[in-house]
């Protein structure tokens, strides 16, 4: 029996949600649709935040929904919070207030405050789903709201649509796949790889990526940055495809994800354009994250949660920094030197705070996630540490050119005032205390994500077991002995 949290906190953040894209939905007026917006998203961020300290308090594994109408109606707990998801969910409502908070009203007509509240819905019914099939068919509906705002912004949506059609199609396969044979027959395994490829497609790994740089360019900063940062296509790698996946994949994953963190952190050095610069040191980063994934040992998956939290708060400052500076003087080119400091001193030290943050500098929340993720891939193989390393190089690199590039170099002169706003400050300062609370202070994160790593190891166990145990019964005929049970 999974133990109960003491509210509905999941299904009242997606009805919250919903209710307010359908409030916004006909509210004409921008300022009033901007401020609506705002206080439906801070209200999904305090319920997210009170599920995830109603869940810390029972100290489970896993919970659902307490009055839950789903369970009610078809007695299934489709919603469950657990420890890979618990912080996951908050950080996604997080996410969505700031930026959201940051975005200039005359944004209005082109960033649309009811399709991202429909997203936010979208993800978090995903993020709270362990059902194999829920998390299929919601990956495959998050897809459209970025269709529908190329096609409102009249630009062409076919490269997005191939690859995103792509996605769904082996998603629907290896899910219809999975249904037959055992764990370790040829179908699971064909299954498995079709799962895994249409992750490692969501997750922009080379050379199924270039739908990522023309999403960037062909929808708003906003829009594009709340689709990729939640990482859903590692989420749907744990809940998909780790649980089943034989080691051999799982390492085949981290060399093709290793691959793709070099591979775009030497891309990212070399871009001419603000956007595909972010683009491809996000890809970079959200790479490394499933290389510690993938790595089926206790220190390297912790290595991979961590990361994945860093990666999740540091990149999304920076990227509202640079959203930031892109409001007042367009589209950024990194070819010339913009001299912005004078202008936005704070924007420009909040913009180098977040950056290297994300590269694991120390006293940030990156660096102990950074360096548990190179212990861990060195445990394995020690190329892999190296490789990681050299990612991380690259991309530091990266940073520090565009942090000259667009604050240093020469005077800019502007004929109206280009100081940051209050709430776009409120929203990077934010962010920027988690990061550096979460670097002074790592203890309380690193446990949580060591308790999870473990939990995922032992389910894995327990399946692979589970597996080999009906193996011997249909060998011999007679019953094997019972796998152990997770510790709830």
């Amino acid at each position: 029996m999974i133990p109960e949290l003491h509210f509905a906190w999941m299904e009242i953040s997606i009805l919250i949600s919903l209710a307010g894209s359908l409030w916004l939905k006909f509210t004409k007026n921008r300022d009033i649709a901007y401020k609506r917006c705002l206080i439906t998203c801070a209200l999904v961020f305090l319920t997210a935040v009170g599920g995830w300290i109603d869940f810390m308090l029972l100290q489970t594994f896993e919970a659902t929904d307490q009055f839950s109408l789903i369970k009610l109606m078809w007695n299934r707990d489709i919603f469950t919070i657990d420890e890979l998801s618990a912080p996951l969910l908050p950080l996604a409502a997080l996410l969505y207030l700031l930026t959201v908070l940051s975005t200039l009203k005359t944004k209005g007509h082109r960033f649309s405050f009811s399709s991202t509240l429909l997203s936010e819905a979208i993800l978090f019914a995903t993020l709270s789903s362990r059902e194999p099939w829920v998390i299929i068919c919601l990956l495959s509906v998050a897809t459209i709201p970025p269709y529908l705002e190329m096609k409102t912004n009249r630009e062409s949506p076919r490269v997005y649509v191939l690859h995103m059609g792509l996605f769904i199609a082996l998603l629907v396969s290896g899910g219809i796949l999975s249904g037959f044979g055992d764990t370790h027959g040829a179908i699971s395994l064909v299954a498995g790889a079709l799962l895994t490829t249409a992750a490692l497609l969501r997750s922009g790994i080379v050379p199924l990526h270039c739908w990522m740089t023309d999403l960037f360019e062909k929808v708003t900063f906003g829009t594009a940055l709340l689709f990729v940062t939640p990482m859903t296509g590692a989420y749907a790698v744990m809940r998909l495809v780790y649980p089943i996946a034989p080691a051999w994949a799982l390492q085949g994953i981290a060399l093709i994800s290793l691959t793709t963190a070099v591979y775009a952190a030497g891309m990212a050095f070399v871009q001419k354009e603000a956007r595909r610069f972010f683009c491809y040191l996000f890809l970079s980063h959200s790479s490394l994250v499933l290389v510690g994934l993938e790595m089926a040992t206790p220190l390297g998956l912790t290595g991979g949660l961590c990361v994945w939290i860093s990666v999740g708060i540091s990149l999304a400052g920076f990227a509202l920094t640079f959203r930031s500076v892109e409001a007042r003087i367009g589209k950024i080119s990194l070819t010339e030197y913009h001299g912005l400091y004078e202008h936005t001193p704070t924007l420009a030290a909040l913009f180098l705070v977040t950056g290297l943050a994300s590269i694991g500098f120390p006293g940030t929340l990156g660096f102990i996630a950074t360096e548990l993720l190179v212990e861990g891939a060195i445990e394995v193989y020690p190329l892999i540490g190296t490789a990681v390393l050299i990612a991380t190089a690259l991309n530091s690199i990266a940073i520090l050119r565009a942090y000259f590039r667009v604050f240093t170099g020469t005077r800019h002169i502007a004929s109206i005032s280009l100081r940051v706003r209050v709430p776009e400050h409120v929203a990077i300062l934010i962010l920027v205390a988690l990061i550096l609370g979460g670097g002074l202070y790592p203890q309380p994160g690193i446990s949580s994500r060591y308790h999870a790593a473990e939990e995922m190891i032992q389910l894995r166990e327990t399946v692979f077991h589970h597996a080999k145990s009906e193996e011997k019964i249909s060998e011999t005929g007679r019953p094997a002995a019972q796998p152990p049970l997770i510790s709830l």
